[in-house]
């Protein structure tokens, strides 16, 4: 028998990796995708500790020499962000108030914006334009940009599309339950944004937001602490898979305990607002970015008049969906840098 001894300083660090790996890493993976760490793809989902791994062999050391960061965008918003040391923002009249102005923007250009009209087929012309189906009439288009969900185009895409549509229909989505609390007179223990839960210790909440600590001037009047608990996670996804009822009881019974066991709100809320969203953040699992580089070739290859953007293929933020439709349209274009 031969035995295998390892120094206190190599065990240390073995430690520590693993709980870097089970709470660090985990908590990230399920506060922004909601999903697994052991099945999401680093290089896809986090590419700026990939590259600084890559390139210092250290993900902490690449981070602190400023590896895996891009040219920086820059605007005037950008340089009085930076000034004023923003940690956050938001609209003063909600999130909804941006496609509102991005409408507003494209109608008064005489742009076209079709509503409640889902399409339920696309096929390829003998010219090379698109018919685009819409249950009870067409259209025709030169291109198609797609925002849609990846699995979604899967399944309109003609024949002559199989390929790719067999590597879309592989990028799958998870759900998430949002659960809005308020508490009159309830008071936080910590402040700051929120906190991420590793699923080591609840496998059903991903995390809260301290909403009240970020935006206090929405807690209304007579003010009350407001806070967000996210659900989600292997955890729904096996209440799906069971068949179970996933009630808006479920959800708000789930929220009020975390809110009570990590937050010490023990009182019940005076509001609740309870949101299941189904399949609305993409999985990109190992291996995302051959599928990416897949589809480009055989959309090339085909000389097909479509473009992929969204959530489902470089990022899951807003701010990475709206960077993901500029880019989109500037191929579109011909506009892009070096084109």
């Amino acid at each position: 028998m031969r035995l295998c001894t390892v120094s206190p300083s190599v065990a240390l660090v073995l430690s520590l990796t693993l709980k870097v790996a089970s709470l660090a890493m985990d908590s990230l993976c399920r506060g922004v995708f909601a999903g697994n760490s052991r099945e999401l793809s680093i290089r896809s989902c986090f590419p700026s500790l990939f590259q600084a791994e890559q390139t210092h062999r250290s993900i902490l050391l690449g981070l602190l020499l400023g590896a895996g960061r891009g040219p920086q965008p820059d605007s005037a918003l950008i340089r009085q962000a930076r000034a004023e040391r923003w940690s956050q923002w938001s609209l003063r009249e909600g999130l909804e108030t941006l496609p509102q102005a991005l409408n507003t923007h494209l109608t008064s250009r005489g742009v076209s914006v079709l509503r409640g009209q889902p399409v339920c087929g696309l096929s390829l012309e003998a010219e090379g334009c698109w018919k685009v189906s819409l249950g009870d009439s067409n259209l025709e288009a030169d291109h198609i940009i797609s925002a849609i969900p990846a699995s979604v185009l899967s399944k309109l895409l003609p024949a002559e599309a199989a390929p790719l549509a067999r590597a879309l229909s592989t990028i799958t989505a998870v759900s998430v339950a949002v659960v809005n609390l308020q508490y009159r007179g309830g008071r936080l223990p910590v402040q700051g944004f929120g906190h991420l839960v590793p699923s080591s210790e609840d496998p059903g909440i991903l995390g809260i937001v301290y909403d009240s600590v970020a935006f206090p001037e929405q807690d209304g009047s007579p003010p009350g602490l407001r806070v967000t608990v996210m659900l989600g996670g292997s955890w729904l996804r096996t209440l799906e898979a069971r068949g179970s009822v996933l009630s808006q009881e479920l959800f708000q019974k789930e929220a009020e305990k975390a809110a009570a066991t990590q937050l010490g709100l023990k009182e019940p809320p005076s509001h609740c607002l309870v949101h299941l969203h189904k399949n609305c953040i993409p999985q990109y699992t190992l291996g995302h970015w051959q599928k990416l580089e897949s589809a480009t070739q055989f959309l090339a290859a085909q000389k097909l008049p479509l473009t992929l953007a969204g959530a489902s293929y470089e990022g899951v933020a807003v701010n990475d969906c709206i960077e993901s439709g500029r880019q989109a349209a500037a191929r579109v274009l011909g506009t892009e840098p070096n084109s």
